[in-house]
């Protein structure tokens, strides 16, 4: 078997056999790409069997086929979504090796070299978080040879999603491009990363590029896991399935909330931790406020089932919660999980623990509103970074890595027990900045995260529940009690949530701009 290297990240070879693939694991390749028709020649091993040999040595397999001397664009464009979604380095092989030559030729790949950049600061994650702490450290010190790592060209404000689903915001402005959001003086190296060797003070990007750094900060939020529920990927955006935490989901929500006259409507809430706690019932109780309004309350039978024991993490805001789960009839399930939903029959099928054992049961719906499980991103999971739990761990109040002091987490990716909220990435982003900058110069962390988070739980039009905690549940609020008693339902943290916030986000934490956020010292 001869292997010819294209590129760091790319190698092509004559046709394998499945007795090859243990040679091909050795080597370090974790894909393979065949570019050759089943039945070309006789005797021709077919594209399965590579697919199961690759599948039990543990690598990625994609069929491109192309035919030879007809090669069209469409085939080089499939090589090149291929190559972009296999992990790398990937192995592509034809009869002889020169077909798969071409397609990377054709598909830009051919002859790419590894590259490696030096930086003083490398931030993986160019969302919320990371493009906050970017701006912090830039407003300290604003000559820094600083890398941004974010492969997306959309930069979304997650937390108007819920707006969007009731009908308040239209999803459009919840939507920027990320050029536009990286701050001044910053590299947008605009790849996804693929691994960390914390000892060499490097990160891998999937395009085979070596990032180098004084400093890593790693914040690229939570991976929501819509395969976990079988049959749920394939219903979305239909049969009545939904979910606010998708950015073209939102305005389905809408529609479903609006033409819903009376008949089942579900909820789910899967295992913590989950990005926004509260927003699960935020869509619960803004569609049943609109469905009292719209005088269809009555004829609505409205579930919540949530995974958890209790209906909120911090008791304080729980009876203002009770409150509305009454006057909307709400039956509430604790221990309750969704395991599988079939959207063309409309039933979604839950897993309940009882003194028995755990227990399955069907339920129909008319409509439901869908909360994915959630984990940490894959290349995160699988890193010398990640702590038990599979995120990025981190010392609860420096935010820095125990083992690599050069090393710092935030936002939803890192392994601190605070609430996975914006308002949370807003609060430490600050705190990251100081102490990346003291790690810069050799000095010790000096700014402490408290645990702070927010979740403006929406339980009307016009009325949210402002749940401010920290770290144990503390009780932090920003406002005084006479301005804004969180635990009760009011109406100026209605008009915060709806006018105030979003510039907040956009002209105030991506700029870097730490309103009511400064960072506090260690042991004030």
């Amino acid at each position: 078997m001869t292997i010819k290297q294209l590129s760091p990240t790319l190698s092509v070879a004559p046709q394998l056999t499945p007795a090859d693939i243990a040679d091909i694991a050795a080597a370090g390749f974790r894909s393979i790409i065949c570019n050759r028709p089943d039945g070309e020649a006789p005797g021709q091993p077919p594209a399965r069997s590579i697919e199961q040999a690759a599948a039990s040595a543990g690598l990625a397999f994609v069929h491109v086929p192309a035919v030879a001397g007809a090669l069209t664009e469409a085939d080089a464009e499939a090589m090149a979504k291929a190559l972009d979604r296999l992990p790398a380095p990937v192995l592509a092989y034809c009869r002889s090796g020169a077909r798969s030559e071409k397609l990377a030729e054709m598909a830009g790949r051919a002859g790419q070299r590894a590259a490696e950049e030096d930086y003083d600061i490398v931030v993986v994650g160019g969302g919320s978080a990371g493009i906050a702490a970017a701006a912090s450290i830039l407003k300290r010190r604003d000559h820094l040879h600083l890398a941004v790592v974010e492969p997306n060209e959309d930069h979304y404000y997650q937390p108007g999603w819920t707006m969007v689903g009731a009908g308040v915001f239209d999803a459009a402005v919840t939507r920027r491009e990320e050029a536009r959001l990286i701050p001044k003086g910053a590299h947008w190296v605009k790849a996804a990363a693929r691994s960390f060797q914390p000892d060499a003070n490097q990160v891998m990007l999937q395009d085979g590029r070596r990032l180098s750094y004084k400093v890593l900060i790693v914040c690229p939020g939570i991976k929501l896991d819509w395969d976990a529920i079988p049959g749920l990927a394939a219903t979305l955006g239909r049969n009545g399935v939904t979910s606010n935490y998708r950015y073209d989901l939102a305005p389905y929500t809408h529609r479903l909330v609006k033409a819903f006259k009376g008949g089942r409507a579900l909820f789910t809430q899967p295992v913590m931790p989950i990005k926004c706690a509260g927003a699960p019932q935020k869509a619960m109780y803004l569609s049943c406020h609109r469905w009292e309004k719209a005088g269809v309350l009555g004829a609505a039978d409205v579930h919540f089932h949530t995974a958890g024991g209790v209906l909120f993490g911090v008791p304080d805001y729980v009876p203002a919660l009770m409150d509305y789960v009454e006057r909307y009839g709400i039956n509430l399930h604790f221990g309750s999980r969704l395991v599988e939903i079939d959207g063309p029959r409309q039933t979604a099928v839950f897993e309940r623990a009882d003194g028995k054992g755990t227990q399955r049961a069907a339920e129909r719906f008319d409509m439901i509103h869908v909360v994915p499980p959630q984990v940490a991103p894959d290349f995160i999971r699988e890193s010398p970074l990640a702590a038990a739990s599979g995120f990025v761990e981190v010392d609860e109040t420096t935010l820095r890595h125990p083992h690599y002091s050069n090393i710092f987490a935030l936002g939803d990716a890192c392994s601190a027990s605070n609430a996975k909220t914006a308002a949370a990435a807003r609060a430490q982003a600050p705190v990251v900045a100081v102490n990346a900058l003291a790690a810069l110069d050799g000095r010790p962390p000096a700014a402490a995260y408290n645990g702070y988070g927010s979740c403006p739980l929406t339980v009307e039009a016009g009325k949210i529940v402002l749940a401010e905690f920290g770290y144990g549940g503390k009780l932090l609020p920003s406002f005084p009690g006479w301005l804004i008693d969180g635990t009760r339902p009011s109406r100026l943290s209605w008009l915060l949530k709806d006018t105030i916030l979003p510039p907040v986000y956009w002209h105030g934490m991506l700029k870097g701009r730490e309103w009511m956020v400064r960072p506090q010292p260690i042991g004030a």
